[in-house]
Formats: structure tokens, sequence, C-alpha cells
């Protein structure tokens, strides 16, 4: 959620249908780039409901249209990249808002200026950025098979001059998108003091009868206790680096290394939280066994799930209906946090389903500053370790995650610094300790493929 400082960006009561409110005088360029983007999403994600609606109605009279089938997924993949880039204009704004000013350092115009200039070089020369950065070593090539006399005094050719202009290396690093599931945003976290977690479990019920003034009043009975525990799991990363880099690199190397063994411990973990088989690992929530049967018949351990109505994928009539069936297997008291997790791609095919009513399932809206997409008025977290639609799999979860799902932290990331066991080189022991697993089985339902 994009909330404190973008709230004072941000006008407006929420949630707010697609929209921002009235533009304020304070409002940066960047919050029009905003504003724009958020109603661009609005129309294309309109767009895609008229042509699914198209398709809907050509597969109802004669089959469905090849071309009216590969626009509709044109506009599902687009508004994904349109909620890619609103999200990163979000981030954009909320860290604008807490950046530090620096004194001293000018506006950046000329800096401004020059990439303008370049951009507009790039427009018009009809040439790629890409082909413009390989032109001063064409250009070098030229000026040695033409022997053009070396008292020209110039960039393109390194003997004339180019040596002494090197290339500008301060430039952004460009790092790669992993996806992965925000487990830690919606499970219970623990932090403890030993290697495991343990606590009663209490699901039954005592007993109770009706009785007159002067009957005899046997003893009743009362329910049995459990425990659950969950172990702590360790994770680990040993890098090495030569000491001369650490001295010569133009970036803090020890920042970057520490950076991505963090960035990956996450993935590593989450990706255990949802798939994890408990061997040496957190047990995921999917690795439990389930059944359809509810709550009332279903054996502690055990979680429910509700089929899609059909082998590989949802029902040609009603489709909606799992998704309802699955909302209201929940008990009410978990349905006040509850929430969707799937894919990214199983959303999207959602996307193009129905009610009974003929509203589609799916929803987007702006909410504090945040873009929530929802079914059925229940928000859905990406979560990119859910198996995709297809026979058999489970590709959505519905449920209050932090009744059901706890993970154990007993140690943060820890690193143990070697600069002797080999001269020259720096080895990083990098270690963290997280154990996790599914405490409460009526708290999670799962939505299978399957007739049943």
């Amino acid at each position: 959620m994009f909330i404190g400082n973008m709230g004072a960006l941000l006008a407006g009561a929420s949630p707010l249908p697609l929209a921002l409110a009235p533009e304020r005088k304070e409002d940066t360029t960047l919050t029009v780039e905003v504003k724009q983007a958020v109603e661009t999403l609005g129309k294309t994600f309109e767009e895609f409901k008229t042509k699914n609606d198209e398709r809907l109605k050509q597969a109802e009279k004669k089959g469905e249209d090849a071309v009216t089938k590969d626009e509709v997924e044109k506009l599902n993949k687009g508004i994904d990249d349109l909620k890619a880039e609103l999200k990163k204009q979000l981030d954009g704004l909320e860290a604008k808002a807490n950046r530090l000013q620096l004194e001293g350092t000018g506006d950046g115009a000329a800096e401004q200026k020059a990439a303008a200039a370049f951009g507009d070089l790039v427009g018009k020369s009809g040439y790629t950025a890409a082909e413009l950065k390989d032109y001063r070593a064409d250009l070098g090539n030229y000026l040695r098979r033409n022997e053009v006399k070396a008292t020209t005094m110039m960039v393109g050719a390194d003997p004339a001059g180019g040596f002494w202009v090197s290339p500008d290396n301060t430039g952004r690093m460009v790092k790669k998108l992993y996806e992965t599931t925000p487990m830690r945003q919606l499970a219970n976290v623990v932090s403890i003091g030993t290697d495991r977690l343990e606590g009663p479990i209490d699901n039954g019920e005592g007993d109770a009868a009706w009785v007159g003034e002067t009957d005899a009043r046997p003893q009743t009975d009362m329910s049995q206790l459990g425990m659950w525990a969950i172990d702590v799991n360790e994770l680990y990363a040993y890098p090495m680096v030569t000491q001369k880099l650490l001295e010569d690199a133009k970036i803090d190397i020890e920042a970057w290394v520490s950076d991505k063994s963090v960035m990956k411990f996450g993935r590593k973990e989450n990706t255990a939280f949802v798939n994890g088989d408990g061997n040496k690992k957190p047990k995921g929530f999917l690795q439990y066994s389930s059944t359809a049967d509810d709550d009332a018949a279903r054996k502690w351990g055990f979680l429910q799930y509700i089929a899609t109505g059909a082998a590989n994928g949802f029902a040609n009539a009603n489709p909606a209906d799992c998704f309802i069936d699955l909302i209201f297997s929940l008990k009410a008291g978990y349905r006040q946090g509850a929430g969707f997790m799937t894919a990214r791609k199983s959303l999207g095919a959602v996307r193009k389903l129905k009610d009974g009513q003929g509203n589609y399932l799916v929803d987007l809206r702006l909410r504090d500053g945040a873009l929530v997409e929802s079914i059925f008025g229940f928000g859905v977290t990406d979560g990119e370790d859910m198996p995709q639609i297809q026979a058999a799999a489970t590709p959505f979860a519905f449920g209050n995650f932090a009744e059901a799902y706890t993970i154990v932290d007993r140690l943060g990331v820890s690193v143990i610094r070697d600069n002797i066991t080999r001269p020259g080189f720096v080895k990083y022991h990098m270690r963290k300790r997280v154990g996790g697993g599914v405490v409460n089985f009526e708290a999670l339902k799962l939505l299978k493929v399957g007739a049943n």
C-alpha cells in the first residue's frame, strides 16, 4: 500500500474508481502523469470488457472468432502492462516525496537539455540508440580506411583525440525484475528465540444437555487439545569477491553482493511458503493434503478445495459459481480479512468471466494510493509461485492468510566477512533462519481445476 506521504499527494476518498481526485495546485508533473496512467488503464479495461462481450456473443451464435479472441488477449496483456507502469509511477511519486533535497547540486537543467537533445537526435536519425552508440567505432574505422590525416582532431577517432573523451559510467544500474509471492505481507510473522514454535490446537467443543430442576446431572464431556509446531530452517549464501575488485570498483561491491543475496533469500522463502515440501525448508500451504469435505466433516490437518467444474478450466455454464462457492465455504469470521492469491496469467483468464447477472468478476480500483484488483470485492494478491490453470492444479487460494499461515523468524540475515582464510579474496557467509506452516486449516480454501 502506498500510504503516508502518498496521502499528501493523492487527494480524495477511498476507494476511487479508476480516477484520481481533482488536481490540486501543488500537484507535480509526476502526479499528472499518474493521473493520465490511471485514465489510460481505465479506458483499456473498459475496452477489454467491450471486446470480450463481443467475443462471448460471437461464441454463442457461430463459435469463437479467432481475430476477436486475439484482440481480447492483447487488451488483457495491455492491462497487465499498464498496471506495472502505473505501479512504477506511484513508486516514483512516493520516492520523490521521501527524497532528501541535496544542497548545491543545481537543478540538472544542463543534463536534462543534453538528454533531450540526444533523444531528439535518435528520433530524427532513424537509428536506434544502440546503433548510434556504435557510431564512434564505425567512424574510426572509416577514417583509418580513408587515411584521414591525424592532424584533424576529433572525438570519433581515438588517436585523433578520442582517448581524451571517456564514456560516463554513472548511469543507473539496470536490474532484472524477478516476480515472487509477497507472503510476508499476508501471513502472521512471529520472531522467536529458539529453533521451534509450538502452540495449542483447540478445535473441539464441550458437551451440554438440558435438565429438569430435580433431574440428575451426570458429567459432560470436554474437548481434547492438540499441538501444532513449526520448525526453523536455514538459508545460506556464500559468495566470494577478490580484494582488488572491492578496492577498485566504482560501485559498492559489498552492498551489491548483500542486496543480491537478500533478494534471493526473499524469493526462496516465498516459494517455500507456497510450495515447500517441509524438508529442510518451510512447508508451503499447497503441500498440505486437501479434500472436498467442508469444515464440519473434514479432518483437521486437511485443507478444503472447491472444484472449478471442468477438467481443464472453468465450466461453460455459470463459470463464476465456483468463486461464489469458494467465498462462502469460508466461515464469516474469517472473511473480514480474506483475499485471493493467484498468478498474473490466471487472473488474466478470470478477467473474461461474468457472473449470472452479466457483471464481470474482476474490478479495478485505486485505494489509498495503490491499484487494487478484486474478485467479487475481495482483493487479489499476485502470487507468481501459484500454479497456472491446468488439470488438477490449484491456481487460486482464498482466505485469511494471517489466520491460516504463520512465518517464524529465528534470525535475520547475518553476515560473516572472511578475508583471512584465502588471501586476496573476501568470502561472505550469509545466513537466515526461517520457518513456516499452516496453523488454522479452516481459514484458507483452495480452488482446484476439475469436474469435482
